[in-house]
């Protein structure tokens, strides 16, 4: 090479390293710059008395003021340095307005969400407010603006999205609490009960009703008796052996994946009373099963304030908030503690719409007749054109279906009444019982759940919190119904009289796991929005029926327990499909699953081929079923929110000829043929059928928001380490890709020194700040980290403008 290329080529290497550099410099300028400030002195006109704000190593932030009101500012403030960008994605999704921040491929999500028109609700909402919430979301949302252009440089997001954020408005907390009624309410679009009446006009009822059926054998209910053994229908009701088959649909596993135990928004709470603890306290566990981020979804808060009803005349209340709002969610006061687990009550309902063949823009109603309104929502999209969405509303809801007629179907949903939303559940910070709680949560305007809670002298007690339970009349709740007959419908809300109650049970211990908690009258009045199978619930259940007394560690060892309690009649059924098999991939399958670990342990093979094994004769039982609905309903998916164990089981013992698919010449077959397909496709991958570990693909897959978008160095860098999780479905360490414990709790009021709180994902979006993933890897390891703060390691003073 010349002198004169090397000089190029050294100069041309050099640029390249000096533009790297700058690249870095940059990047680092960026971040360094959006990390949130947590020491020194802020001087700001929206406090009216100097606010500390303390953090500890995890990132746990204590705010001690003078007053409530200077806290919501506080909050505001912190959470907009800490976690603004998914504040901003938590109201935009509510209200369908992602694509204005991310571009095209959101717009799909826009448009299912804009329908509910969920920021004209909350606008609606906040109007309705007590001035004592409206001023409380005004002080948050002053809080929160002042954080954001505190800081140096805009949250390193938008830098990424080439774009600036857009101010808080006080009615965005409740676009906050607008996302967890979709959420935790199938994202608004109850396709489960339109899938249900397309299976009612397709196959005989009594075949509906044993399909759907819940299982007694799994129930857990607080209150009631357990539900009734399902019953089979007789050749003379069905039988597919005699009807001509159905054409199989394209894709069956897409048809029946609803089938399987899906990843369902829920929670597992527990709680024993006083005379079950050393120190005579009553005790609460509570973790809330979500979809998993980057940072978590949650944020460690203490709050400390004067309070002369509380011991010592300060109150003082540590749990976890949800940024966005100035609310402690689940937490301990000192003298109560409180948890929630999504209750799976039916909040929705299809009302067929009756057009005036005359005049289409008018629709039936009870004595009359009532003109639709038609909304024009404009869903504005980055780098693109605008999209107008029309809604046709009425006055039941948005119509967003068709009934298996072709009859219009419009929503009606309590997440779309703007007397759903207040900040009532604020009021918990200052009650002192359990009864007093109870009493109180009829009012909260939040997704109706399930709220355990257990105070200092020792009582425990359950309700449903949520001021939405609908009073319905003259319809089937689970099926479209015609509201424009009169005393049909909903007629109005539940009164908190009439809300069931569960106060200091004879043996001093209650849970509740998504799963049915009631029966009888109060079932009928919450109805069944998708409850869980149970098996998790039983499972919490017996294991607080195995121990007379608790500390809060015995509580944590039950929310990490992964035994695999309900596949263990699998095993036993697989071990018998496969006694006599011959074929050697079938005896292999065999022997690795014959010394039964009885864990969803990442090491465990034999977990993982049971549980496909399941998966597999599900499947097989349920296709000549779906296949029929399918074929009469193309866009027909098994409904979801439920689990078909009932039938399952019931039918794999009973074995009836006039049930099983005609492919299969005896039921022994079907599952030999179930067994052969696990074989077949878990050993036709590398290592084949002993390298099928669990903890293969059961890993953590917490990942930060944009890090899909980045390249892959970066995504690491921003993601939580891939982990391989023990736990699963249907057993109370819940765990799965990207979903499962959004935290575990576990207190006793006034012995909050004992508590723990485990959190994934850490504290603090930003990966420079010291809180990015502080305490994940405890949550991983289910080690447990404290409750109550650790020693401050930074202090921030937020002074009033005026000294």
């Amino acid at each position: 090479m010349s002198a004169r290329r090397r000089r190029w080529v050294r100069g041309l290497l050099l640029g390249v390293a000096v533009l790297l550099s700058g690249a870095f410099a940059a990047g680092w300028y960026a971040l360094a710059g959006s990390r949130a400030r947590l020491d020194g002195e802020v001087r700001t006109g929206g406090v009216q008395a100097p606010v500390q704000i303390q953090r500890d190593a995890l990132g746990t932030v204590t705010f001690t003021g003078k007053s409530r009101s200077d806290l919501d500012f506080a909050q505001g403030y912190v959470h907009a340095q800490e976690r603004w960008f998914e504040m901003d994605l938590t109201r935009r999704a509510a209200a369908g307005e992602l694509a204005e921040l991310v571009g095209p491929p959101a717009l799909a999500i826009d448009i299912e969400h804009r329908r509910h028109r969920l920021r004209a609700v909350a606008t609606a909402a906040y109007a309705q407010l007590s001035p004592a919430d409206r001023l409380a979301l005004e002080r948050y949302r002053d809080g929160v603006n002042a954080g954001l252009a505190a800081l140096r440089v805009r949250p390193w997001e938008y830098l990424l999205l080439r774009t600036k954020p857009r101010p808080w408005r006080a009615e965005d907390t409740l676009l906050v609490i607008a996302a967890m009624y979709l959420d935790l309410n199938g994202d608004g679009r109850n396709t489960r009960e339109l899938h249900i009446a397309q299976m009612r006009a397709t196959l005989p009822g009594p075949l509906v009703d044993f399909l759907l059926a819940p299982d007694p054998e799994w129930e857990a209910p607080l209150q009631g008796p357990l539900s009734p053994q399902p019953v089979p229908p007789d050749a003379g009701t069905f039988d597919l052996r005699r009807l001509p088959a159905a054409k199989p649909a394209a894709s069956l596993a897409a048809l029946l994946a609803p089938s399987h135990d899906a990843r369902r928004p829920g929670s597992n709470s527990f709680a024993v009373a006083g005379r079950l603890t050393g120190s005579g306290a009553a005790m609460l566990a509570n973790d809330m099963h979500l979809g998993l981020r980057v940072p978590n979804i949650w944020f460690r808060t203490r709050l400390r304030y004067p309070d002369p009803a509380a011991p010592h005349g300060e109150r003082d209340v540590v749990g976890v908030g949800l940024p966005g709002t100035p609310a402690v969610v689940v937490g301990s006061n000192g003298q109560l503690a409180w948890g929630f687990t999504n209750s799976y009550g039916d909040w929705m309902d299809w009302v067929r719409v009756q057009r005036d063949p005359r005049d289409p823009s008018r629709y039936q109603v009870p004595g009359g007749w009532d003109t639709l309104q038609t909304h024009q929502e404009i869903i504005r999209v980055k780098d693109a054109a605008p999209h107008t969405l029309a809604v046709e509303d009425t006055r039941w809801g948005p119509i967003l279906a068709k009934d298996t007629d072709g009859t219009p179907l419009a929503l009606a949903w309590i997440g779309q009444q703007p007397r759903s939303y207040n900040l009532e559940l604020m009021q918990l910070e200052h009650t002192a019982t359990a009864a007093a709680a109870l009493d109180l949560a009829p009012r909260f305007g939040m997704p109706p759940q399930n709220i355990l809670v257990a105070d200092s002298a020792g009582h425990v007690g359950w309700t449903i919190a949520g001021n939405g339970v609908p009073l319905r009349a003259g319809h089937d709740p689970q099926l479209p119904a015609d509201w424009s007959q009169p005393g049909s419908g909903w007629t109005g809300r539940a009164a908190a009289a009439q809300y069931p109650r569960v106060s200091d049970p004879a043996d001093g211990r209650l849970w509740t796991a998504n799963n049915r908690t009631v029966g009888g009258e109060a079932l009928a009045l919450l109805g069944d929005g998708g409850h869980d199978l149970g098996a998790r619930a039983r499972q919490i259940r017996d294991d607080l029926s195995a121990r007379a007394d608790f500390m809060p560690g015995n509580l944590l060892d039950i929310q990490l327990d992964d035994r695999a309690v309900f596949l263990a009649r699998w095993q036993r059924l697989l071990q018998d499909t496969l006694a006599d098999a011959r074929d050697p991939s079938l005896r292999q399958l065999r022997e690795l699953t014959a010394a039964w670990s009885g864990r969803a342990d990442p090491d465990s093979v034999d977990y993982r081929l049971v549980r496909a094994f399941r998966h597999e004769v599900q499947d097989a039982v349920l296709a000549p079923f779906a296949a029929r609905v399918h074929a009469k309903y193309p866009d027909f998916a098994w409904p979801g929110l439920g689990n078909p164990e009932a039938a399952l089981w019931m039918l794999v013992q009973r074995q009836p000829m006039n049930l099983l698919d005609p492919a299969y010449a005896d039921w022994h077959a079907l599952l030999l043929d179930a067994a052969r397909r696990v074989a077949d496709r878990q050993g036709a991958r590398p290592g084949g059928l002993a390298a099928r570990r669990w903890g293969e693909i059961n890993h953590a897959g917490i990942a930060h928001p944009l890090s899909r978008a980045l390249p892959g160095f970066l995504a690491h860098f921003l993601d939580m380490p891939a982990d391989e999780l023990p736990g699963d479905d249907n057993m109370p360490r819940v765990a799965r890709p990207g979903f499962g414990a959004s935290e575990r709790l576990a207190v006793s009021p006034g012995h909050e020194a004992q508590g723990i709180l485990e959190m994934p994902g850490g504290q603090s979006d930003n990966p420079l700040s010291p809180y990015y993933g502080a305490g994940h890897e405890d949550w991983v390891r289910g080690r447990p980290t404290p409750l109550l703060p650790g020693p401050a390691q930074h202090t921030l003073v937020l002074e009033p403008a005026t000294p």
